[in-house]
């Protein structure tokens, strides 16, 4: 035991070993001191195998090192890959199938209830259960304590018929419609407003439903809200902030005038509107590629969002040395609407139309009198038409004379100012009284054959600074100018249009 411990403590200090005879002598002492030799273990011979067979890559890449050991071994192991598949390829067979026989008749419809389908093929799916003995059957049938639901009013409606089509009792109705009117007009409602109503819980099946919640939309800047309280129905006022700036758009006009406000953001309808302003001014052929097109008209946008685009009220046209600017201006005297330009100026021309539809019979100038049977001047024209056709003033104007005038029977004068008057004869009934104010269209008289006549037809007269005219040589043309008080509120509104910005 104490060589042993002797031999141990030797091996773990090397110096002492070395301080012995080297060699073979510090061999033998260790040998003297009973120091034993520890035998290698050998591998088994399938280790090593396994070991070796681990090391060799069976699946190499043979895109690389062509016609080495690896690559040939490589090509072997992929050539025994594909024999391998190919000799156990069991072959294409089909797999059999079978189709299900149709279903009819109540097959069919057992078939389709279970199943699941569209409704719109009509399908019912799913079944009831059958009432058992903890069924107990209603006397009624229960109702929803609450309705929702929404009403539009129609062309011509009236506000209390649409809400008891709706289901509203009748004195709830006229309490609503009473309170609404004390709001807004209720002929002001628009056709297709949506009413959104809330109706309770009725008492009686025989009763309509009491109204408890109404909310729409009474004009562009104004919800209304009706609520039931202890004391009945209660309006509620809800006002809209609405921005009322001008919008103002600019641009080039390019290849098309009208494609380039488009696609500026002006709409068609306000387009059409410009385009009709200018070409009364100046030739539309005759606009460039580089002039620049200047629109301005009202503009409402909602707090909600919503846009209303009104009136075209400025129309501009800078073409370098040419500008153009025409301002939609009221003056007062019955020519609202019309567009003035910057300085304050409107020129009024064109040429009387047609008063009747009906052909002529006799041209203006010397012939032979139908009844008189000799040549005198014929001072107008006279148009064959039915008796009771309606006369329509050609231009705008004011009765001077409505009443009976010798020859020409039943006969309306009508003075259209800048020294121009026309008159009309033979009628058999009058539309207007002396001192009434005209517009063009308008309807004055009826065909007839009142007074020194052969006959129904319209004797037609036109006087320029009191002499008779040809009526259809006759052509219209005033300047009117603005002056005082209307050319400074017409310049204060040129000045804020032109300060408004353009949109972007």
């Amino acid at each position: 035991m104490g060589a042993l411990l002797l031999a141990v403590f030797l091996r773990e200090q090397p110096g002492l070993e070395l301080a012995g005879a080297a060699g073979s002598r510090g061999l033998a002492r260790s040998r003297d001191f009973g120091r034993a030799i520890v035998p290698v273990r050998q591998v088994p011979l399938h280790d090593r195998m396994r070991g070796a067979l681990h090391q060799i890559d069976w699946v190499p890449d043979l895109g690389a090192r062509i016609g080495s050991v690896t690559w040939w071994r490589g090509l072997a192991t992929c050539v025994g890959l594909i024999a391998t598949v190919t000799l156990t390829n069991p072959g294409i067979r089909p797999i059999p199938g079978f189709v299900a026989t149709g279903m009819t008749g109540a097959e069919r419809e057992e078939a389709r209830t279970l199943s699941i389908a569209p409704l719109g093929l009509g399908a019912s799916t799913g079944r009831r259960m059958a009432a058992n003995d903890l069924v107990r059957p209603l006397a009624e049938t229960p109702e929803r304590p609450v309705i929702e639901l929404t009403a539009t009013l129609g062309s011509g409606d009236s506000f209390g018929a649409a809400l008891q089509r709706a289901g509203v009792g009748r004195a709830d109705a006229a309490r609503a419609a009473d309170l609404v009117a004390g709001a807004v007009a209720l002929g002001d409602l628009q056709p297709g407003t949506v009413l959104d109503l809330t109706l309770g819980r009725r008492h009686d099946r025989r009763t309509a439903r009491p109204l408890e919640q109404l909310a729409f939309r009474a004009r562009f800047d104004l919800n209304l809200a009706l609520h039931r309280q202890e004391g009945g129905l209660t309006l509620e006022r809800r006002p809209i902030a609405i921005d009322r700036t001008p919008l103002r758009i600019q641009g080039l006009v390019g290849a098309s005038l009208y494609r380039s406000a488009r696609a500026a953001g002006a709409s068609a309808k306000l387009v059409g509107a410009y385009i009709k302003a200018i070409a009364a001014r100046t030739s539309i052929g005759g606009i460039g590629a580089n002039d620049r097109f200047d629109i301005i008209a009202d503009h409402a946008r909602a707090a909600t969002g919503e846009v209303q685009i009104g009136q075209l009220q400025y129309a501009g046209l800078d073409q370098g040395s040419k500008k153009l600017r025409l301002v939609r201006w009221e003056d007062g005297d019955g020519n609202g609407g019309q567009f003035w330009d910057a300085n304050g100026q409107v020129k009024r021309s064109g040429f009387m139309g047609m008063p009747v539809s009906g052909r002529v019979s006799s041209t203006f100038g010397m012939r032979r009198h139908p009844l008189l049977g000799f040549l005198r001047m014929h001072k107008g024209l006279d148009l064959a038409a039915p008796s009771g056709t309606p006369i329509y003033a050609p231009i705008d104007g004011r009765v001077a004379m409505a009443g009976r005038n010798r020859g020409y029977g039943n006969f309306i004068k009508l003075d259209h100012g800048s020294g121009v008057a026309s008159g009309y004869g033979h009628l058999s009934r009058f539309a207007v009284s002396s001192g009434q104010r005209v517009q063009r269209g308008q309807i004055i008289g009826y065909v007839g054959s009142t007074g020194l006549s052969t006959g129904p037809h319209l004797h037609w007269e036109v006087w320029k600074n009191g002499v008779n005219v040809n009526p259809r040589s006759i052509s219209l043309s005033s300047v009117a100018t603005l002056s005082g008080e209307k050319l400074r509120a017409f310049k204060a509104k040129v000045a804020s249009l032109l300060g408004v910005a353009p949109a972007h």
